[in-house]
């Protein structure tokens, strides 16, 4: 029995007392011992009885715990695990301060049963002298073995075991499977043991009443990894509360256990009777209970691979759904924007191509988002439950770069401390965006190559090939007929790759799709910097849509992020935020060459450069060109004929 006086606190004066093998102690509803000062963390620490020991762990509380013992104090941070041993008498302080909690520890003894039969487990052999001589309970016994043999879930496992003890051992009348708790949640430390199944001869389902478990005889078999019988119980442990408050008449503790680890005990009681279990019955529980342990860590495995395996689909689907969100921006699905014929065109090639198998290649110049496109035959196709990977060709050395596209055995170069899976084998059924192909090594281009065409790969150092279902979707900003034809890249993997090329046009083809952009990306990152923006003035997007922009969609991306920096909040996106090159302002003196003269002079040749280059812009289309230059088609004619154009 476990005693703890609150000293100082709230509750001070009070005193809590379980027979419970672990309590927790904290502020919320639902802890064994609830404390209802504020500093008191919801799940503050945890008392369990671990064999003859008794463990006080820490649950990473706000305001920390601390034992006091004589002189000394100690705070559970500083110790590895934050758990240590308590004994009777020591002070659990929660907190610090003139605020912490005060819980002196009482431990009651609770006598040991006397014991009439033990059998350790180096001793529980399956093949045994009482057991062989029984024909009638061997029978018994290879029923019920297969019973549970058969049963994978651990609720199952539990019934089987129940089912083959009342069974096999015919004065019983209560059984219950006590259990470490799961050691796959690392947070509970210090492992306790708890009752997790009780079943009642005649009875179905669990009793309408808490059985309490015989500690003293449980604890017994932990301590000394032994099956035990303890015959008429009730009088022979009189001074035991758990024995006598069950009105026990006999019982019998079996380790269940898996190497040197005791993972639960089987008890198994006679409550009805004055009779009492024989040296037999502990003798075929002993040997029942030796593929009952392998049963019940079988269960217990197979639950957490469930888990786990529940854990990494719904981990899976978030991080995907959050990168297709990123790509998309926030849309559900990934958007390019733009309504401009030749973007038109590219999303009708899209739909022909998505829910194909054909190897994809994007062509375009730096920035003009290939890896948007790419994403795009991704997620528009039957493809999109699965992965989306993407790697540039340029971004590793070529050793690294093989070891990270097919992956590498354990041991296979210097480095290589355990097996690794290669990009390949991680996109398995969905797709591989390559980008940069030209940048691969020529020596490594032949492994792509096979790649594509047996859909088998290789991993570094292995001699076994993996079949892998990966669609490839690659990109170049370089001339692949030009790079074939200089020797850099195999002529084979060119015809392989360029199955089905899509060309992304620059932002220079695609004027009136700078408006629709330059507002997607104010709005994004008006909200990501949570400064709101009006808009741009006709004279800020008419400079926006009139520069080249080299850079394509990535520099106007960083020209926004720029401006939602600079601009106040609501305020609206004018000319002279702009960066320079955009105004067409750095280095036009250099392209205009004005002859020095008066400034009208000079002004005069300037304009009419400017003139001459907006016409040549819009193919001597001039009521697109007086539009660019914010003026009247009459006046547009009117300045021509002055400078006598």
């Amino acid at each position: 029995m476990l005693r703890l006086v609150v000293l100082r606190g709230a509750l001070a004066g009070q005193t809590f007392s379980s027979s419970l093998d672990a309590i927790r102690i904290g502020r919320a509803e639902g802890n064994e011992v609830i404390l209802t000062d504020d500093h008191v963390s919801s799940e503050h620490a945890r008392i369990a009885l671990i064999g003859d020991r008794v463990i006080l762990r820490d649950l990473r509380s706000t305001n920390g715990t601390w034992v006091v013992r004589g002189e000394a104090r100690s705070s559970l941070s500083d110790v590895r695990g934050r758990e240590m041993s308590i004994l009777h008498g020591d002070v659990i302080e929660l907190g610090s301060g003139d605020r912490c909690v005060a819980l002196q520890v009482a431990l009651d003894a609770d006598p040991d049963a006397r014991v009439f039969a033990i059998r350790r487990i180096e001793d529980l052999v399956p093949a045994t002298t009482i057991v062989e001589k029984d024909e009638g309970r061997l029978k018994l016994l290879y029923h019920a073995q297969k019973e549970i043999g058969a049963a994978t879930d651990l609720a199952e496992v539990f019934g089987a075991i129940a089912e083959a003890c009342f069974t096999l051992v015919p004065k019983a009348s209560h059984v219950t499977v006590v259990l470490k708790d799961d050691e796959d949640d690392a947070t509970k430390g210090s492992s306790a043991y708890v009752p997790v199944m009780t079943r009642v001869r005649g009875q179905a389902g669990p009793p309408s009443t808490p059985v309490p478990v015989t500690r003293s005889i449980y604890r017994k078999v932990v301590t000394e990894r032994a099956a035990v019988l303890a015959a008429d119980a009730t009088s022979e442990v009189s001074q035991s509360e758990s024995l006598m408050g069950t009105q026990i008449r006999a019982t019998m503790g079996i380790p269940l256990w898996k190497g040197e680890d005791i993972l639960g005990i089987l008890q198994v009681d006679n409550r009805t009777d004055a009779g009492v279990f024989s040296p037999a019955d502990l003798e075929i529980l002993a040997v029942f209970a030796h593929n009952v342990s392998l049963a019940v860590a079988n269960a217990r495995l197979v639950r957490r691979l469930k888990n786990a395996e529940d854990r990494l689909k719904k981990e899976n689907a978030f991080l995907k759904n959050r990168e297709e969100t990123r790509r998309s921006g926030g849309k559900g699905q990934v958007e390019i924007i733009g309504g401009s014929a030749p973007m038109k065109a590219l999303s009708h090639q899209l739909d022909k191509v998505v829910d194909t198998r054909v190897t994809v290649l994007i062509e375009g110049e730096t920035g003009v988002g290939k890896e948007l496109v790419a994403s795009a035959v991704h997620y528009r196709s039957r493809r999109r439950d699965k992965l989306f990977v993407s790697q540039n060709c340029a971004a590793m050395p070529e050793n690294l770069l093989e070891s990270e596209l097919f992956g590498h055995k354990k041991g296979s170069f210097t480095g290589a401390h355990e097996e690794k899976k290669g990009l390949f084998e991680i996109a398995d059924g969905g797709s591989l965006f390559l980008d940069e192909v030209t940048e691969m090594p020529l020596s490594l281009q032949s492994k792509l190559l096979r790649a594509l065409q047996e859909g088998e790969i290789r991993p570094v150092g292995s001699t076994v090939e993996k079949r892998v279902d990966v669609r490839i979707v690659a990109a170049t900003n370089r001339n692949l007929e030009k790079e074939v034809a200089e020797g850099r890249f195999r002529e084979d993997l060119y015809y392989r790759l360029k199955v089905f090329p899509i060309r992304v046009p620059p932002l220079r083809e695609r004027r009136e799709d700078i408006p629709l952009i330059a507002e997607h990306f104010l709005l994004r990152f008006s909200s990501e910097f949570g400064k709101p923006a009006a808009g741009f003035t006709q004279q800020a997007m008419e400079l926006l849509q009139g520069y080249d922009w080299p850079g394509n969609v990535r520099e106007l991306q960083n020209e926004v992020q720029r401006l939602c920096i600079q601009i106040e909040p609501g305020g609206f996106v004018t000319p002279d935020l702009l960066s320079p090159r955009v105004r067409q302002v750095e280095g036009m003196l250099d392209r205009v060459k004005p002859t020095k003269g008066t400034l009208k002079e000079m002004m005069d040749q300037v304009e009419r450069w400017l003139l001459i280059e907006s016409l040549r812009e819009h193919g001597n289309n001039k009521t697109a060109c007086a539009k660019s230059l914010g003026i009247t088609r009459e006046g547009l004619h009117k300045k021509l004929r002055s400078f006598g154009l």
